[in-house]
């Protein structure tokens, strides 16, 4: 009978440790204290933008061509008395460089003597029209005495025909006459005309700065032959006013009806880490381009260079500034979309309606979270819980939203103090140290969570 016992005891022991064992293994949980990752409200501003990037450009460019052929042979020289050359300051009428003008010249002078040829082609017309003056006064004196006579004893008529064909032949000589000095003349023009084109040409061999500016590249070298046909070649770039500069932005099609005319923005440029530059939306361009079917809008941005920091061409990070919070209360967007399940929550909490709305899990997800478009509305109806560490659960606090960045969000509560500690998340025991799962199980590696980024300035 002993022995019979003995074994049930055994049994019975057995039987017992089993199902603990089993019941540590089925609800692994069950003695796992909950570890809550956690976040302090903090006072700071909080600036709500559009964010975009663009490239720093001068604020007017002069393109400086030429418009003649010919060889390079010589640059001019700069306001310090150096060779023109990258980054040389130069003032209006500044030789920039000069072109062979050998031909030129050569054109110039064939032009020159044709003027004077027909110079002398028109004082020779004129003289002739004199000398056809005088002839028709001779003829005009002889036809007169010649209509008193008449065909008479003392005229014969042959005469008197004569002397009227030599009046009308001098008639016409003068109308030639003058018909030759106006011909003189238009040659003269034509050959005045062809004189100033081959002294424009020859003045173009001198290529000179139309502005006083900054050469911001030079595009040919000595000895470089340049090419002038329907486009003329570039030879300089020279930005008229470097104090000035214009950040010329790609918008996106979906962000272009927040952005206008004056409105304050700020930026950054790789060559200064760390700097903010300030500026204004100064012109919105209408040809917009698109890419990959993404429409993009250039807006132009003006900015104050005076300290010739900025150079021609960086690559800016722009933020257009839609609206700006100061000295508020501010705490990650993660800790307002956390719901914590009814198990979480306080014992005498989990009747109030803010523990209703968490054990609501799946319409809490679905509500939507205040956009920053919303927010930067001002939607006062807006309405959010954080949730407050209390011991190994945790309490509601209800608050009213105001601005987000999405990162961070401003939120108002006469309960809700500097410092105070809210949930952001739960921390996993098995990735810290505190794992009670069945040891024989495969692990499953966990990716590490951090925690919410902080965009907003304190």
């Amino acid at each position: 009978m002993q022995p019979l016992i003995k074994k049930a005891g055994i049994a019975i022991i057995v039987l017992g440790t089993a199902a603990a064992v089993a019941g540590g293994y089925l609800n692994p949980r069950s003695e796992k204290a909950m570890t809550y990752r956690t976040a302090r409200v903090v006072r700071g501003n909080l600036l709500v933008a559009i964010s975009a990037t663009g490239t720093v450009e001068p604020e007017e460019v002069i393109d400086v061509g030429a418009q003649v052929a010919g060889q390079i042979l010589s640059f001019g020289l700069d306001a310090d008395g150096k060779p023109v050359d990258y980054g040389s300051k130069v003032t209006e009428g500044t030789v920039l460089a000069k072109i062979d003008e050998s031909l030129y010249s050569a054109e110039a002078a064939q032009a020159e003597a044709q003027v004077q040829a027909a110079r002398a082609n028109l004082q020779h017309a004129e003289a002739d029209l004199q000398q056809l003056d005088a002839k028709l006064y001779q003829a005009e004196r002889d036809w007169q005495r010649a209509r008193k006579l008449g065909p008479s004893e003392a005229l014969a008529e042959a005469s008197y025909d004569a002397y009227q064909a030599a009046y009308q032949t001098a008639v016409a000589n003068v109308a030639i006459g003058k018909a030759t000095i106006l011909q003189a003349r238009a040659g003269l023009a034509q050959a005045q005309s062809v004189l100033q084109r081959a002294q424009r040409n020859l003045g173009y061999c001198t290529i000179t700065s139309p502005v006083k500016g900054v050469i911001i590249d030079r595009r040919v070298n000595i000895g470089q032959t340049v090419v002038a046909s329907l486009n003329a070649p570039s030879l300089f770039l020279i930005a008229k006013d470097l104090t000035h500069m214009q950040v010329w932005v790609a918008v996106n099609e979906a962000d272009i009806g927040k952005i206008e005319q004056g409105q304050p923005v700020t930026f950054t440029v790789d060559a200064f880490p760390g700097e903010t530059f300030q500026g204004q939306v100064g012109k919105i361009r209408l040809n917009a381009s698109m890419t990959q079917n993404v429409v993009t809008y250039t807006v132009e941005i003006i900015t104050d260079n005076r300290s010739g920091r900025l150079l021609p061409y960086l690559s800016a990070n722009v933020q257009f500034e839609l609206n700006r919070r100061s000295d508020v209360l501010l705490v990650p967007t993660a800790a307002l979309q956390w719901k914590p399940s009814p198990e979480q929550i306080a014992p005498q909490l989990r009747q109030t309606p803010a523990a209703n709305v968490a054990s609501n899990r799946k319409s809490d997800q679905t509500r939507p979270t205040p956009s920053k478009t919303e927010s930067a509305r001002g939607d006062a109806a807006q309405r959010g819980i954080l949730w407050i560490p209390d011991g190994k659960k945790v309490r509601p606090l209800r608050v009213r939203l105001g601005l987000t960045d999405g990162g961070m969000t401003e939120v108002e509560s006469e309960q809700l103090t500097e410092g105070l500690q809210i949930v952001t998340g739960q921390l996993d025991q098995a990735a810290h140290g505190n794992d009670t799962t069945n040891p024989f199980a495969p692990k499953i590696p966990r990716r590490g969570t951090g925690g919410a980024r902080q965009t907003s300035s304190s």
